[in-house]
């Protein structure tokens, strides 16, 4: 099963002060508006989302369809099919994508620790 991109979805408290402690760990802004209270990071290919009063907690975040830098990837696996093989595993989703669509969609799972993992296609 392929996931696509990964990054980290932070609930931060101040974005401003968060932006500026990832730019000294060598983050760069990549994405997203400051006076939107959201901004994506890059350093390499890693990815930090830094999201002000959008959600409570952090979240992993998989793009299928995206790689690091947000270009389309050729082959795939589309969120729907990886939504069936985890609902077939017996994994309970807290939020689902609509099956008899195409294109972009999302679902949340919750890992046993209660982690929110968000699969979110953009393609």
């Amino acid at each position: 099963m392929k996931l696509g991109a990964f990054s980290i979805s932070l609930a931060v408290k101040d974005i401003h002060k968060s932006k500026e402690f990832y730019e000294k760990l060598g983050f760069t802004v990549f994405a997203g508006q400051i006076e939107k209270n959201y901004l994506i990071l890059k350093n390499g290919n890693s990815l930090v989302g830094l999201f002000q009063g959008m959600f409570d907690n952090n979240i992993l975040t998989f793009n299928p369809g995206w790689d690091e830098s947000a270009n389309k990837l050729e082959e795939f696996d589309d969120v729907r099919t990886i939504q069936q093989h985890l609902k077939t595993a017996g994994v309970k989703l807290e939020t689902e994508a609509d099956e008899t669509t195409s294109g972009p969609a999302s679902f949340v799972v919750l890992d046993p620790d209660g982690n929110a993992i968000l699969i979110d296609q953009h393609v």
